[in-house]
């Protein structure tokens, strides 16, 4: 396991997309239980491709025409549930985002905060936290089993400092 920086997740991270060859456009999943830090990590790692040479599109939510990605292009996809059995054939490489469940309640009462603009709705979602998304998680850790299909762990417990393991599947 290794760690260190940001830069040096971003680093890494960057080395693995490029180690992988095909015929098609790159399929990165990087999953996770919300609010463990995929959003966050996959813009990041955009931004490291994209400086590299890769796709120069902005990452913004449009509803341009359909389009063919070049065969070089590298397309990331962050969410919850990517890796499980029913797509775990579709991604070229698996990032899998592991944060301890209690530390996921924290992270989102602060972005729930953040949106609303106030404190007042910190129960709530931790109730809901509590009640609705973790017993989810723990569902799909116990029948998917998302870590075993990921080639790349990275535990986000400290955003500054994450560690990281590479695996061979």
């Amino acid at each position: 396991m290794d760690q260190g920086s940001r830069g040096d997740l971003m680093g890494r991270l960057a080395e693995a997309t490029e180690s992988v060859t095909t015929t098609h456009p790159l399929r990165v999943a990087i999953d996770g239980p919300p609010a463990a830090g995929k959003t966050t990590l996959a813009d990041e790692l955009a931004a490291v491709l994209r400086a590299q040479g890769h796709d120069i599109d902005t990452d913004t939510p449009l509803s341009p025409p359909v389009t063919t990605a070049p065969a070089d292009a590298v397309l990331l996809f962050d969410g919850v549930f990517l890796l499980r059995p029913e797509l775990i054939d579709r991604w070229d490489l698996r990032i899998f985002v592991s944060v301890p469940f209690g530390r996921t309640v924290g992270r989102a009462q602060i972005r729930g905060t953040a949106l609303a603009g106030s404190a007042a709705g910190t129960t709530d979602i931790e109730r809901c936290w509590r009640n609705r998304y973790i017993p989810s998680q723990q569902l799909y850790f116990a029948t998917a089993r998302p870590t075993d299909h990921a080639d790349i762990i990275v535990y986000n417990d400290e955003l500054l400092r994450p560690s990281w393991e590479v695996r061979s599947n």
